[in-house]
């Protein structure tokens, strides 16, 4: 087998698709990427399906060796990233051969990368019909227990030449910056209503700081003015995007590895187009929130899936 050896897997590596579909009326969650605009852009550079595997780098801090010639793409958080000691352009696609090095600094921005392999992507055995790591529940990823990467492993890829004449990457404009403090759409429904408009308002009216504490199953908010969630005495199915309140008034956004079930009442759902910037998000940083419609989000959405094919 070749492709790619891990040489330093960095912080946390994980092998993602677009996840695991299908399963949660039997609670396994659905995994996938955290900023899937950015994964369906590295897929897109390389020409791959939007649902092949691929590497998502938090915080950089790898290197690998490549050990077939094929094409490479690198977008989401910014790194120092270098083949064979020569930069490479974030955002970018580019050709590797048998024997160099890719070596990825720390993210300057945002929290994950994302790096596809020409060919159809990293291959490795489904589990319930995906590869999506998830390590709580122990599914996916190059092990087949969603463990991260470790140094030694190969990730099998397939042999690419002529995919292009020259380097590429997509129009700026479809580059986010990581720097600002974004605005994230939200969509309120669920228990909205319970809540109150005053308490819809107060959600919006402040900004609200990301918590160390946050991870792969949910972003942890925190506001210097909490909500006041109304009760509830049953649990329901949730969404990734979903907001949940707490009795402690601090909302937690659900993403990729959330649990297919919750009981805390919901605020609303983030825009799944905004998810993704929610989650190049570091600890302690600003973020803020405006309402938009149900039926402009779904536009939004439905734009999205046809420009990257489903």
């Amino acid at each position: 087998m070749s492709g790619m050896q891990v040489i330093k897997p960095g912080p946390l590596t994980l092998l993602q698709d677009l996840g695991r579909q299908g399963w949660q009326h039997l609670g396994v969650s659905p995994a996938g990427p955290m900023d899937g605009q950015a994964a369906r852009w590295a897929n897109r550079l390389v020409g791959n399906p939007v649902t092949a595997p691929l590497l998502e780098i938090a915080l950089g801090g790898a290197e690998f060796e490549i050990q077939a010639d094929t094409w490479l793409a690198l977008t989401g958080a910014p790194l120092d990233a270098r083949l064979d000691g020569e930069s490479l352009p974030p955002w970018s696609c580019f050709p590797v051969h048998a024997g160099a090095r890719l070596r990825l600094g720390f993210a300057q921005a945002g929290q994950r990368a994302y790096l596809a392999a020409a060919g159809g992507g990293f291959q490795a055995s489904p589990t319930l019909g995906s590869v999506a790591s998830n390590r709580r529940e122990g599914l996916g990823g190059a092990d087949g227990r969603g463990g991260p990467l470790v140094a030694g492993q190969v990730l099998a890829c397939a042999k690419v030449r002529g995919l292009h004449e020259r380097r590429c990457g997509p129009a700026w404009r479809f580059v986010p910056d990581y720097r600002q403090s974004p605005t994230l759409r939200v969509i309120f429904g669920g228990d909205a209503e319970a809540f109150g408009m005053a308490q819809q308002e107060a959600f919006c009216a402040q900004p609200w700081r990301l918590s160390p504490q946050s991870d792969r199953m949910g972003i942890r908010l925190g506001g210097a003015t909490p909500l006041v969630p109304p009760r509830r005495q049953w649990s329901l199915g949730v969404v990734t995007g979903a907001i949940q309140v707490p009795p402690d008034g601090q909302p937690i956004v659900l993403m990729a590895d959330r649990q297919t079930m919750g009981g805390y009442p919901l605020l609303g759902f983030v825009h799944p187009l905004d998810l993704g910037r929610l989650a190049q998000c570091p600890a302690h940083h600003e973020v803020r929130f405006a309402p938009v419609e149900l039926t402009e989000a779904q536009a939004d959405w439905r734009r999205f899936l046809a420009f990257f094919g489903g």
